[in-house]
């Protein structure tokens, strides 16, 4: 389900933005300042946030800069400003988009659903994500993040995991590990069963039980393959 935080300190635009994305099924989340807003934004997996620019502790850009330090979840920005210097500071802060108050609640959620659709495609390019986003491989920063945090991988860990989470469900031999070790440019030098020591000690860092594991899953007389069910 698609998890909104809605901004503004004035109840009725809550409440009326509320009842508008709740009929198109998404989860809401409400905040009428500032302070509110930073503590849902960092403690939930938001997919898109409602932002009003003038809020009665932190301004809409001081908390769209601080969110930007850490996420990139999109940002639409809700303003009665007119003035077009003050509408381009938002996008230069990091906001995806600016709606004008008095607005259309139907317009709203539909910019909304837009940009989502925009950042889905984008993210399905170089992100892997399984399990109701419970873990996330972004290709491109190398990273990996279990439950919203980062987990340390050393290169070899990371290039086995990728390899196998790049095809769900396909068995790999340990010689094709082995060789996918090398591919990008990691170099390893070992024998065959030594993959099952890295498969262990991965395991150990993602797994909730490593000795029933849910992502690494053993094919006896064969290999290994992936078990996280993809994200759709």
């Amino acid at each position: 389900m698609t998890k909104i935080l809605l901004v503004d300190d004035e109840d009725m635009i809550l409440e009326v933005l509320k009842a508008y994305f709740e009929k198109e099924g998404w989860d809401i989340l409400l905040a009428s300042n500032g302070i509110d807003a930073l503590k849902k934004a960092k403690a939930d997996d938001i997919d898109i946030i409602i932002l009003d620019l003038m809020l009665p502790d932190i301004s809409g850009e001081e908390i769209c800069r601080l969110i930007r330090k850490e996420s990139d979840v999109p940002i639409i920005m809700l303003t009665a400003k007119s003035d077009e210097e003050d509408l381009l500071n938002g996008i230069n802060l990091g906001a995806d988009d600016y709606v004008k108050k008095p607005f259309s609640p139907r317009e709203v959620v539909v910019r909304a659903q837009a940009i989502l659709r925009r950042v889905n495609k984008r993210i399905s390019a170089h992100k892997l994500i399984f399990n109701e986003k419970e873990m996330i491989i972004d290709s491109i920063k190398k990273e990996v993040k279990l439950k919203g945090k980062i987990i340390t991988l050393t290169p070899i860990e990371y290039r086995l995991l990728f390899t196998l989470a790049s095809y769900p469900g396909r068995v790999y031999s340990r010689m094709e590990l082995l060789e996918k070790c090398q591919e990008d440019g990691t170099y390893y030098e070992g024998y065959e069963r030594s993959i099952d020591t890295h498969i262990k000690n991965l395991r150990k860092k993602i797994e909730r039980d490593s000795r029933q594991p849910d992502y690494i899953l053993t094919v006896f007389g064969m290999g290994y393959k992936f078990g996280g069910r993809p994200h759709v």
